[in-house]
């Protein structure tokens, strides 16, 4: 994404397509879609507003405190050469962040993981979560910061459950 520069005649500048008075606040992530070679996705999240720049870009907003996880791929000549997650929290207008490339303007880092092994392992945890009737973004975020503190030394993670889940609804229920 460009931020005053000219911009080229291949990349228009995106920046300004995405400000209106509402969406001063909210977390952008740029989408990539070029089949075979580049590959950015929300892999869960609820995304509230969306800019379609071309059929193979689009920007996904998200509210301040929401969790989302975005993946990031891309391909060469050989075979794949990044593979990545992120799950994420929106910040709010005062919050820290972390840049993260294709998120503006950044986010809280809960997971950040490189290498398809990792990766892949972190997207079948999301899957048990999922299969359990639990949506990834309500999840505790102590859970991924575990997930990726465990799959960073090449642990195993505790599993999230239903209980786990239960005890984190009532801890935020009384912050």
């Amino acid at each position: 994404m460009t931020s005053g520069a000219p911009s080229s005649p291949e990349r228009p500048q995106l920046v300004p397509a995405l400000a209106s008075p509402r969406s001063d606040a909210l977390t952008w992530v740029e989408l990539v879609f070029d089949k075979g070679r580049i590959e950015r996705w929300i892999r869960f999240g609820a995304v509230i507003d969306q800019r379609i720049i071309t059929r193979q870009n689009r920007f996904v907003a998200f509210h301040p405190g929401s969790v989302f996880a975005f993946v990031r791929w891309a391909a060469g000549e050989r075979g794949t050469v990044v593979s990545r997650l992120d799950i994420l929290m929106a910040p709010s207008a005062s919050q820290a962040r972390t840049s993260v490339p294709g998120v503006t303007p950044g986010g809280v880092s809960l997971l950040r993981l490189t290498g398809w092994p990792r990766v892949k392992a972190a997207l079948e945890a999301i899957d048990a979560i999922e299969a359990i009737g639990i949506a990834p973004e309500a999840v505790a975020p102590d859970h991924w910061r575990h997930l990726h503190n465990r799959l960073l030394v090449g642990e195993q993670a505790q599993t999230y459950t239903a209980s786990r889940h239960a005890a984190w609804l009532l801890r935020r229920a009384v912050r």
